[in-house]
Protein backbone atom coordinates (compact mmCIF):
# COMPACT_ATOMS: atom_id res chain seq x y z
CA UNK A 1 0.00 0.00 0.00
CA UNK A 2 1.59 3.27 -0.91
CA UNK A 3 1.30 6.30 1.31
CA UNK A 4 -1.35 8.30 -0.96
CA UNK A 5 -3.34 4.72 -0.46
CA UNK A 6 -3.25 4.82 3.46
CA UNK A 7 -3.24 8.46 3.99
CA UNK A 8 -6.10 9.78 1.49
CA UNK A 9 -8.88 9.37 3.73
CA UNK A 10 -7.65 10.80 6.53
CA UNK A 11 -6.15 13.57 5.25
CA UNK A 12 -9.15 14.46 3.11
CA UNK A 13 -10.85 14.39 6.42
CA UNK A 14 -7.93 16.40 7.71
CA UNK A 15 -8.58 19.01 5.24
CA UNK A 16 -12.08 19.25 5.34
CA UNK A 17 -12.35 20.27 9.06
CA UNK A 18 -9.76 22.79 8.43
CA UNK A 19 -12.01 24.41 5.49
CA UNK A 20 -15.22 23.83 7.96
CA UNK A 21 -13.07 26.25 10.03
CA UNK A 22 -11.84 28.48 7.60
CA UNK A 23 -8.80 27.76 8.50
CA UNK A 24 -5.81 28.24 6.30
CA UNK A 25 -3.33 25.23 5.58
CA UNK A 26 -1.40 23.81 3.01
CA UNK A 27 -1.20 20.19 1.52
CA UNK A 28 2.74 18.71 0.86
CA UNK A 29 3.39 15.97 -1.36
CA UNK A 30 6.80 14.54 -1.74
CA UNK A 31 7.73 14.70 -5.52
CA UNK A 32 11.11 12.98 -5.72
CA UNK A 33 14.18 11.61 -3.41
CA UNK A 34 17.52 10.61 -4.08
CA UNK A 35 19.68 8.46 -1.63
CA UNK A 36 18.23 7.34 1.53
CA UNK A 37 15.25 8.86 2.89
CA UNK A 38 12.57 7.77 5.52
CA UNK A 39 9.86 9.01 3.20
CA UNK A 40 8.89 7.83 -0.41
CA UNK A 41 7.95 10.20 -3.35
CA UNK A 42 3.85 10.47 -3.21
CA UNK A 43 3.79 10.39 0.63
CA UNK A 44 1.63 13.78 1.57
CA UNK A 45 0.83 15.43 4.49
CA UNK A 46 -1.36 18.19 5.97
CA UNK A 47 0.47 21.14 7.47
CA UNK A 48 -1.17 23.66 9.56
CA UNK A 49 -1.44 27.35 9.48
CA UNK A 50 1.51 27.33 11.96
CA UNK A 51 3.61 25.30 9.89
CA UNK A 52 3.15 22.09 12.13
CA UNK A 53 2.58 19.08 10.59
CA UNK A 54 -1.20 17.92 11.50
CA UNK A 55 -1.36 14.84 9.32
CA UNK A 56 0.43 12.71 7.09
CA UNK A 57 4.45 11.60 7.16
CA UNK A 58 7.21 13.37 5.24
CA UNK A 59 10.37 12.14 6.20
CA UNK A 60 12.32 12.65 10.12
CA UNK A 61 12.84 15.98 11.77
CA UNK A 62 15.56 16.64 8.79
CA UNK A 63 12.83 18.11 6.36
CA UNK A 64 10.54 19.87 9.13
CA UNK A 65 12.28 23.08 9.23
CA UNK A 66 12.78 23.56 5.46
CA UNK A 67 8.54 22.66 5.41
CA UNK A 68 7.85 24.75 8.06
CA UNK A 69 9.62 27.83 6.12
CA UNK A 70 8.19 27.20 3.05
CA UNK A 71 4.87 26.68 4.55
CA UNK A 72 4.50 30.03 6.32
CA UNK A 73 5.77 31.49 2.55
CA UNK A 74 3.03 29.66 0.45
CA UNK A 75 0.47 30.74 2.91
CA UNK A 76 1.57 34.18 3.20
CA UNK A 77 1.80 34.67 -1.07
CA UNK A 78 -1.10 32.20 -1.81
CA UNK A 79 1.46 30.38 -4.05
CA UNK A 80 2.98 27.18 -3.89
CA UNK A 81 6.68 26.34 -2.56
CA UNK A 82 8.99 23.82 -3.88
CA UNK A 83 11.75 22.83 -0.96
CA UNK A 84 14.53 20.61 -1.96
CA UNK A 85 16.06 19.34 1.35
CA UNK A 86 19.53 18.17 0.18
CA UNK A 87 23.04 17.43 2.13
CA UNK A 88 25.38 20.11 1.91
CA UNK A 89 28.00 18.28 -0.09
CA UNK A 90 25.37 18.28 -2.60
CA UNK A 91 24.36 22.20 -2.07
CA UNK A 92 28.16 23.28 -2.51
CA UNK A 93 28.54 20.97 -5.43
CA UNK A 94 25.57 22.87 -7.49
CA UNK A 95 26.92 26.02 -5.80
CA UNK A 96 23.89 26.91 -3.83
CA UNK A 97 23.79 27.87 0.19
CA UNK A 98 21.17 26.54 2.59
CA UNK A 99 17.85 29.39 2.44
CA UNK A 100 18.34 30.30 -0.98
CA UNK A 101 15.99 30.55 -3.44
CA UNK A 102 16.92 29.36 -6.99
CA UNK A 103 14.70 29.40 -9.81
CA UNK A 104 11.67 29.10 -7.71
CA UNK A 105 13.29 26.05 -5.55
CA UNK A 106 14.26 26.71 -2.06
CA UNK A 107 17.25 24.65 -0.56
CA UNK A 108 17.63 23.52 2.67
CA UNK A 109 20.56 21.54 4.53
CA UNK A 110 19.91 17.76 5.21
CA UNK A 111 22.06 17.13 8.32
CA UNK A 112 20.87 14.14 9.15
CA UNK A 113 23.39 10.86 9.12
CA UNK A 114 21.18 9.84 6.11
CA UNK A 115 21.67 12.70 4.02
CA UNK A 116 19.31 12.19 1.36
CA UNK A 117 17.87 14.47 -0.73
CA UNK A 118 14.17 15.34 -0.79
CA UNK A 119 11.94 17.30 -3.13
CA UNK A 120 8.43 18.50 -1.37
CA UNK A 121 6.27 20.14 -3.10
CA UNK A 122 3.70 22.90 -0.54
CA UNK A 123 0.40 24.01 -2.11
CA UNK A 124 -1.49 26.34 -0.09
CA UNK A 125 -5.35 26.13 0.76
CA UNK A 126 -6.62 29.60 1.65
CA UNK A 127 -9.62 30.25 2.56
CA UNK A 128 -12.35 32.12 0.09
CA UNK A 129 -11.75 35.93 0.64
CA UNK A 130 -14.79 37.33 2.58
CA UNK A 131 -16.86 40.01 0.96
CA UNK A 132 -19.33 42.02 3.20
CA UNK A 133 -21.96 44.21 1.31
CA UNK A 134 -23.94 46.47 3.82
CA UNK A 135 -27.60 47.59 2.04
CA UNK A 136 -30.31 46.20 0.71
CA UNK A 137 -30.14 48.55 -2.53
CA UNK A 138 -29.92 47.03 -6.17
CA UNK A 139 -26.43 47.29 -6.47
CA UNK A 140 -25.92 45.53 -3.09
CA UNK A 141 -28.34 43.08 -4.39
CA UNK A 142 -26.32 42.56 -7.46
CA UNK A 143 -23.26 42.60 -6.02
CA UNK A 144 -24.16 39.65 -3.41
CA UNK A 145 -25.63 37.70 -6.94
CA UNK A 146 -22.76 37.86 -8.64
CA UNK A 147 -19.67 37.77 -6.38
CA UNK A 148 -19.77 33.74 -5.07
CA UNK A 149 -19.58 33.28 -8.80
CA UNK A 150 -15.75 34.59 -8.14
CA UNK A 151 -15.16 32.58 -5.62
CA UNK A 152 -15.56 35.30 -2.81
CA UNK A 153 -18.13 34.35 0.49
CA UNK A 154 -20.88 36.75 0.94
CA UNK A 155 -21.78 38.47 4.30
CA UNK A 156 -24.95 41.12 4.60
CA UNK A 157 -23.66 42.18 7.92
CA UNK A 158 -20.41 43.50 9.84
CA UNK A 159 -19.41 40.07 12.08
CA UNK A 160 -16.24 41.70 13.47
CA UNK A 161 -14.97 38.45 13.68
CA UNK A 162 -11.37 38.00 11.14
CA UNK A 163 -10.18 35.36 10.10
CA UNK A 164 -6.28 34.27 9.69
CA UNK A 165 -5.33 34.19 6.22
CA UNK A 166 -8.47 35.32 4.56
CA UNK A 167 -9.18 38.21 2.91
CA UNK A 168 -11.85 40.41 3.87
CA UNK A 169 -13.63 43.91 1.54
CA UNK A 170 -16.76 45.52 2.67
CA UNK A 171 -19.04 47.40 0.42
CA UNK A 172 -21.06 50.37 1.45
CA UNK A 173 -24.12 50.05 -0.79
CA UNK A 174 -26.88 51.33 1.36
CA UNK A 175 -27.72 54.36 -0.66
CA UNK A 176 -29.26 57.05 1.86
CA UNK A 177 -30.49 54.23 3.93
CA UNK A 178 -28.26 54.30 7.35
CA UNK A 179 -25.02 55.45 4.88
CA UNK A 180 -23.39 56.88 7.89
CA UNK A 181 -23.54 54.08 10.45
CA UNK A 182 -22.90 51.58 7.39
CA UNK A 183 -18.81 53.46 6.44
CA UNK A 184 -18.40 53.70 10.61
CA UNK A 185 -19.19 49.86 10.60
CA UNK A 186 -16.79 49.16 7.54
CA UNK A 187 -14.16 50.89 8.73
CA UNK A 188 -14.13 49.37 12.25
CA UNK A 189 -13.39 46.56 10.51
CA UNK A 190 -9.66 45.48 9.44
CA UNK A 191 -10.63 44.93 5.78
CA UNK A 192 -8.32 45.01 2.94
CA UNK A 193 -10.83 47.21 0.89
CA UNK A 194 -13.55 49.51 1.80
CA UNK A 195 -15.77 50.59 -0.69
CA UNK A 196 -18.75 53.36 -0.90
CA UNK A 197 -21.65 53.23 -3.50
CA UNK A 198 -22.18 57.20 -4.12
CA UNK A 199 -20.86 60.18 -5.75
CA UNK A 200 -17.41 61.61 -4.11
CA UNK A 201 -20.04 64.75 -2.96
CA UNK A 202 -22.21 62.51 -0.94
CA UNK A 203 -18.91 60.50 0.38
CA UNK A 204 -17.21 64.11 0.84
CA UNK A 205 -20.01 65.27 3.35
CA UNK A 206 -20.39 61.76 5.16
CA UNK A 207 -16.45 62.39 5.72
CA UNK A 208 -16.75 65.26 7.13
CA UNK A 209 -19.60 64.03 9.60
CA UNK A 210 -17.40 60.86 10.50
CA UNK A 211 -14.30 62.71 11.09
CA UNK A 212 -16.15 65.42 13.44
CA UNK A 213 -17.05 61.95 15.26
CA UNK A 214 -13.70 60.87 15.45
CA UNK A 215 -12.77 58.47 12.78
CA UNK A 216 -9.44 59.38 11.26
CA UNK A 217 -8.44 61.28 8.00
CA UNK A 218 -6.32 57.98 7.31
CA UNK A 219 -8.75 55.48 7.79
CA UNK A 220 -11.21 57.93 5.44
CA UNK A 221 -8.53 58.00 3.26
CA UNK A 222 -8.25 54.35 2.39
CA UNK A 223 -11.80 54.18 1.20
CA UNK A 224 -12.65 53.81 -2.44
CA UNK A 225 -15.56 56.88 -3.62
CA UNK A 226 -17.25 56.02 -5.91
CA UNK A 227 -16.61 52.68 -5.41
CA UNK A 228 -15.23 50.26 -8.44
CA UNK A 229 -13.84 50.82 -11.74
CA UNK A 230 -14.50 53.57 -14.16
CA UNK A 231 -15.82 51.67 -16.83
CA UNK A 232 -19.17 53.62 -17.80
CA UNK A 233 -21.00 51.80 -15.33
CA UNK A 234 -24.93 52.88 -15.48
CA UNK A 235 -27.35 50.04 -14.25
CA UNK A 236 -26.99 48.32 -10.74
CA UNK A 237 -25.39 44.93 -12.57
CA UNK A 238 -22.79 47.11 -13.97
CA UNK A 239 -22.04 48.76 -11.15
CA UNK A 240 -21.90 45.51 -9.39
CA UNK A 241 -19.23 44.49 -11.92
CA UNK A 242 -17.13 47.76 -12.11
CA UNK A 243 -16.95 47.08 -7.84
CA UNK A 244 -15.98 43.25 -8.37
CA UNK A 245 -13.26 44.25 -11.10
CA UNK A 246 -11.70 46.83 -8.81
CA UNK A 247 -12.15 43.98 -5.86
CA UNK A 248 -10.39 41.18 -8.31
CA UNK A 249 -7.33 44.20 -8.70
CA UNK A 250 -7.28 44.20 -5.11
CA UNK A 251 -6.69 40.94 -4.55
CA UNK A 252 -4.37 40.07 -7.36
CA UNK A 253 -1.79 43.05 -6.31
CA UNK A 254 -1.87 41.78 -3.13
CA UNK A 255 -0.47 38.34 -3.80
CA UNK A 256 1.61 39.59 -6.69
CA UNK A 257 3.15 42.37 -4.04
CA UNK A 258 3.35 39.32 -1.19
CA UNK A 259 5.62 36.91 -4.24
CA UNK A 260 7.95 40.26 -4.62
CA UNK A 261 8.23 40.51 -0.99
Amino acid sequence: MTPAELFSPDLAETAQALRAKEQPFAFATIVRTAGTTAAKPGAKAIIGADGTILHGFLGGGCTRGAVRRATLEALETGTPRLVSVAPEDFLNDIGVSAGAIVEGVLYARNGCPSRGTIDIFIEPCLPMPALTVLGNSPVAEALAQIAPQFHWSISRAVDGAAVSGKMSAVVVATQGQGDLDALRDALSQDAKYVAFVGSKKKFAALSRKLSEAGVSEAALATVSAPAGLDIGAVTPEEIALSILAELITVRRTSIERSQNA
